[in-house]
């Protein structure tokens, strides 16, 4: 049976057809305490999105209704007695968390909340958003039965974003559900309420009070939605995006001289970033396109004929992206170097389809992209955002002949990712000399004679070019050398 048919199955059998609540349900009976289930999966079954994390709340005990499943189930439970909460992994891959009913209160420069024993509308009451606080009872009188308090099925079925109680309070507490409010609307396509709007853009300053580390799995989760875009804006329209993401922010406006005026870098961004999106770019070609022009404020230069231009923003923008994956609290690893390639090279595709497509560009292209060409590519025909189409369709036309020639230089002449035959461990052995800026000089020859198709990627003419490009440079071969290979 195929996930999909699962799924349908799941649903069409009803909230906690799983066998699993049946067996909590005379778990809890048993011991004469009440619990439900809340948040996400209550939440997902009705969006008939796939969940398999349950969140339960014991009025009660929640780690002794944990260490029950698991003995039932001869399953590891893991106990966090700090937060109160245990979680059950079953066999089949379900996180089943359990928590005590609990009231929260807060102090004003801190996300940790003082936590005590409270009802289940407590626990409702101090969820971020009604929709994450709707609840099916487990126990068997009236399994499956819904709890919602605070009209989370009426937020689902009008697309709305609202907080349970008031929205200054819930966001004041807890400033990360500012973050939260804008990724659920990005993922859901939902609207935010305007009174939770509101709240947001009078709170925004209490998100200095969030760790970086919490506030990139946020954004992480806003730039993989269906349409980041609409994060973007939102985080923006509500002053959020100046406070966790400025250089982004920085890329708003339109600056005129007499009738020249650049386009909204902002703007471009989001639309390169949503192409990328519906193309299946993963989560880092994502964050290559919304980083590609983050380098054209600093780059920005009026000329009176040529109007605005942005020389070396790639370069400029490259050499920021670390920088703002150390801020933003991003790996500092392959993925960061990945965007940073990206950033680096994505005008060259651009500059090839308006020039003549020559082998010789080609073959660096390869060169310098590598395995990521495709990326690379794709990123490039995001990128090509104008309203004119004319335009839009000469620009695909001519990435379409790059790739062409891409294709045909690959199968011929095998340039991506090539370490030109000769090293510079053959250079020394030959001529018997020690490290030295010939040595360098002369592979630096041989590489580009090889991509500029002077002469082919293979070792014996890349050999007898060494040893031209040798005998200009005064060098003897060495009494003792052969032909290394």
């Amino acid at each position: 049976m195929s996930d999909a048919v699962a799924e349908r199955e799941r649903i069409a059998a009803g909230p906690l057809a799983d066998p699993l609540f049946r067996r909590l349900a005379r778990i809890v009976d048993a011991r004469g305490v009440r619990a439900f289930v809340v948040g996400g999966y209550v939440r997902d079954h009705y969006l008939r999105r796939p969940s398999t994390d349950v969140d339960v709340v014991v009025v009660g005990s929640g780690i002794e209704i944990a260490e029950a499943l698991g003995a039932e189930l001869r399953a590891r439970v893991s106990v966090f007695k700090t937060f109160g909460t245990a979680m059950v992994r079953t066999r089949g891959g379900t996180e089943v968390e359990f928590v005590g009913a609990r009231r929260e209160s807060y102090s004003r420069d801190s996300r940790k909340p003082v936590v005590e024993a409270g009802t289940l509308e407590d626990d409702q009451r101090r969820r971020d958003f009604t929709i994450n606080a709707m609840a099916w009872s487990i126990n068997g009188d009236t399994f499956g039965e819904l709890v919602d308090p605070f009209g989370g099925m009426d937020d689902l079925e009008d697309c709305t974003i609202r907080t349970p109680c008031d929205p200054d309070i819930t966001f004041s507490d807890d400033p990360l559900r500012m973050m939260r409010a804008v990724r659920f609307a990005a993922q859901l396509g939902f609207d935010i309420e305007p009174e939770t709007f509101e709240a947001i853009r009078r709170n925004s300053a209490r998100i200095a009070i969030v760790s970086r580390e919490r506030i990139a799995v946020e954004l992480n989760k806003i730039v993989l939605s269906p349409v980041p875009s609409m994060g973007f804006e939102l985080l923006d329209m509500t002053g959020l995006l100046e406070r966790v993401f400025p250089e982004l922010h920085r890329l708003k406006g339109v600056e005129r001289v007499g009738k020249h005026a650049h386009k909204d870098n902002f703007v471009h961004t989001l639309k390169v970033l949503d192409n990328v999106a519906r193309s299946g770019g993963d989560l880092w070609l994502r964050w290559a396109a919304l980083l590609h022009d983050i380098a054209k404020p600093q780059t920005k230069a009026y000329d009176p004929k040529a109007g605005w231009t942005f020389h070396g923003h790639e370069v400029v923008g490259s050499k920021m992206v670390p920088a703002i994956f150390r801020q933003l609290k991003l790996p500092l690893n392959e993925h960061m170097k990945f965007v940073q390639k990206m950033v680096f090279l994505h005008l060259r595709p651009i500059i090839l389809s308006e020039d003549m497509v020559t082998d010789s560009a080609v073959r660096r292209l390869l060169f310098e992209a590598g395995d990521d060409i495709e990326c690379l590519m794709t990123l490039c025909e995001a990128d090509i955002t104008s309203g004119i189409d004319a335009k839009v369709k000469r620009y695909l036309a001519n990435f379409a002949l790059v790739r062409r020639k891409m294709k045909d230089l690959e199968e011929r002449d095998r340039v991506r990712n090539f370490q030109p035959p000769i090293t510079g461990e053959i250079i020394m052995q030959t001529y018997g000399i020690p490290p030295c800026r010939a040595i360098g000089d002369i592979k630096e020859a041989i590489k580009n004679a090889i991509l500029d198709g002077v002469i082919p990627n293979e070792y014996d003419a890349a050999h007898a070019l060494m040893e031209r490009l040798a005998a200009d440079l005064g060098l003897t071969r060495a009494p003792e050398a052969g032909a290394e290979r």
